[in-house]
């Protein structure tokens, strides 16, 4: 799949946090579906999921896995609401290393550069996502400790979310985390 995202660590263990918490009756939709393989992983398991991207390449390739999938920036132009929301969001600091074979591509740089703190990304996802959220929502974020865990757990809570880290991986230059975002209004 040239121009999209490849499935890696972060894939594979967002995939299998959204299978664990994925309820029969759901309504979910993946931001940033990438490849798509963690929307397809879902198919059959929930009620019904939109898989979205801002890469046409990566909404061609989740199409071609039988998925709806439609082109947006983040959830712009969405007017549905989703019981299980997942976002595996570009999350590295612009300085990062990142591989120059990735980062030539525009819509791989795209899918990696999380802005000068690798929050950027994060922080727009977070003040707009209640617009596509069903009261009983729940979030599942992907993040690296190269982006900041407190950091990104602080904008949440000052976004209006509660956190809970449900997921994690240690690799040799970082470690992933997939947090549990629930409105605060929900307690």
């Amino acid at each position: 799949m040239v121009n999209v995202y490849p499935p890696s660590e972060d894939t594979y263990l967002l995939m299998r946090a959204a299978t664990s918490e994925a309820r029969p009756d759901d309504s979910v939709i993946e931001i940033g579906c990438g490849s798509g393989v963690i929307s397809a992983s879902l198919i059959g398991r929930v009620r019904s999921i939109l898989a979205t991207d801002i890469n046409p390449h990566a909404v061609k390739a989740a199409a071609s896995l039988g998925l709806p999938a439609v082109r947006a920036d983040l959830f712009h132009g969405i007017r549905s609401r989703f019981d299980l929301i997942l976002f595996n969001p570009p999350y590295l600091p612009e300085e990062s290393e990142l591989d120059p074979d990735l980062t030539e591509d525009h819509w791989l740089s795209a899918a990696l550069n999380g802005g000068a703190d690798g929050r950027e990304v994060i922080a727009r996802f977070l003040k707009g996502v209640s617009d596509v959220m069903s009261p009983r929502a729940r979030i599942l974020l992907l993040i690296s400790s190269l982006t900041g865990l407190e950091e990104v757990m602080e904008l949440a809570r000052a976004s209006g979310f509660t956190t809970e880290i449900v997921a994690r991986e240690r690799y040799f230059f970082e470690e992933l985390y997939v947090l549990k975002l629930r409105s605060s209004a929900l307690r």
